[in-house]
């Protein structure tokens, strides 16, 4: 197919094609380039005659140093070193150059000895002088547990002769060192790359603290050195490099390590954003851990700071996820004792459905009026109307009651319908009287709900209770023609007759 492009004058398709075939591997055969060559020469395409040469050609010396470096590789594996070793490769009638030799080197990995004497065999007895690329090759091969003695050797004798780790090698070695779990030399190496003109990337300071903390144990002396080379370096810890190592933490079950992850790098002048505060604190308390949530919470003061709205609402609702309700309410006086009231209604919610869902009401009640007596504290409407259908569903009546002035004095207009549903149920006519009484500032109120508690009645068939009701009513209410009717209708079992009266 590429002889046919060429030859055929589809010369951007032929390159495009040779384009291709190198992402694959593959080169020009013999056969197509001298078909090709003589096209491009009969039609004066100088250019591509010579490129065409170019490509020819590196793929010819490819193939040439591939051969050869199997070639030594293959001699070098068959037996231990030896002098016949060195006579085999003497007699190969292989030049050595550099980029040969590091070819060999690279492919001897898994015998990093073998590879090492090679390395030095070639220094005395080739007129080859190593060079960086060799010198990069040798370090990258030898970066392994039972060599490390060996490659901070190679290291240190590469900087005597003038030559620095390239990017490529920092890479291939930080990346099998921290494969192998060998995290004390990743660190060693970081801090050694980290002093050197060719410096990691920043994004190698967070990586290396993320493996640290899931290591077997946390090492926060590998850590804290990580965060002084990289900040003595001209660089700053940032949230996004804490929030990874959180995620990290809390992957490996390890959230209650925080505070020494936050006091390391404290140490270095950094305090966490409000998010990572929250988030921080959220984890902590939802998994129950009352001394770290309560180092947190100093930590952060001892900084120069006191937690945030968004901080307290996130350990509040944590201690709620870990049944904790008691401290829970502790985070939350503590919360209004820093914030003030004016932005404690979410949390207050939070509170009061957590005591609700344990079937702690009336403790939530408590809660709740001392600090509304207390502080000025001003819920909001949905949490007076969970608390009052707590209350009510767990017996608190007179508590439920009393939340209705509350109500009123915060603008809120009553809750009626629990209590109408309890007492109808549950309740007795001096339940409903009291609840009236409650309801209004005014002694009753409206004929409209006095209609709406003889219906409930009626519907669950308490008739003698509604006859109760109806004579401790006030004479206007007794004496009224629509409630006479829906006693009419009630008795003669017209409960649909008694809802059109009510309407």
């Amino acid at each position: 197919m590429l002889g046919i492009l060429g030859v055929n004058g589809f010369v951007t398709e032929f390159w495009d094609m040779i384009g291709l075939m190198k992402t694959k591997g593959y080169g020009v055969s013999k056969s197509a380039y001298n078909k090709v060559a003589d096209k491009f020469e009969k039609e004066g395409l100088e250019n591509d005659l010579e490129k065409l040469r170019d490509v020819f050609t590196s793929k010819n010396a490819n193939n040439s140093l591939e051969k050869a470096c199997s070639r030594i590789s293959k001699i070098i594996r068959q037996d231990v070193w030896s002098d016949d070793v060195e006579g085999k490769l003497r007699d190969s009638g292989i030049t050595f150059s550099s980029e040969l030799v590091a070819m060999v080197l690279t492919s001897l990995n898994t015998e990093p000895m073998k590879a090492l004497i090679f390395f030095r065999w070639i220094a005395e007895n080739c007129s080859l002088q190593l060079d960086a690329r060799t010198y990069n090759a040798m370090v990258t091969v030898l970066s392994r547990e039972d060599c490390i003695e060996k490659f901070w050797r190679v290291v240190k004798e590469m900087e005597n002769v003038g030559f620095e780790i390239e990017k490529e090698t920092y890479i291939k070695v930080l990346g099998r060192l921290l494969k192998r779990k060998m995290i004390d030399e990743a660190v060693n190496f970081y801090e050694f790359a980290m002093t050197r003109s060719n410096k990691p990337p920043t994004q190698d300071c967070t990586l290396l603290l993320r493996k640290i903390v899931v290591s077997k144990e946390i090492d926060m002396e590998l850590f804290s050195r990580v965060i002084k080379v990289y900040i003595e370096n001209g660089n700053s810890m940032t949230n996004s490099t804490l929030n990874a190592v959180f995620k990290s933490l809390k992957s490996v079950g390890r959230v209650g390590c925080c505070n020494k992850i936050l006091n390391a790098m404290g140490q270095y002048g950094f305090v966490a954003n409000t998010t990572l505060q929250s988030k921080i604190g959220f984890q902590l308390s939802s998994t129950g851990r009352k001394e770290e949530t309560a180092e947190f919470i100093n930590q952060i003061k001892s900084s120069g700071l006191n937690p945030d709205q968004k901080t307290w609402e996130s350990l509040i609702e944590g201690y709620c996820v870990a049944r904790k309700l008691d401290k829970a309410s502790d985070c939350f006086k503590q919360m209004v004792e820093s914030e003030g009231v004016s932005s404690a209604g979410y949390a207050c919610e939070l509170l009061a459905n957590a005591y609700c869902h344990k079937n702690r009401a009336i403790d939530a009640f408590h809660i709740f009026t001392s600090m509304v007596n207390e502080k000025d504290l001003k819920p909001w409407h949905s949490t007076y109307k969970t608390l009052i259908s707590n209350l009510l569903a767990q017996g608190g009546f007179s508590d439920a009651l009393s939340l209705l002035g509350l109500m009123k004095n915060h603008g809120f207009p009553p809750f009626l319908d629990p209590f109408i549903g309890y007492v109808s149920k549950r309740g007795s006519s001096d339940d409903a009287i009291t609840f009236l009484k409650a309801v209004s500032a005014k002694r009753f109120p409206s004929k409209s709900v006095f209609i709406r508690i003889f219906e409930a009645f009626f519907k669950v068939k308490r008739h003698s209770e509604a006859q109760n009701f109806l004579s401790k009513c006030p004479g206007y209410i007794r004496n009224n023609a629509d409630i006479l009717n829906l006693f009419y209708f009630a008795k003669c079992g017209d409960v649909a007759g008694s809802s059109s009266v009510a309407a």
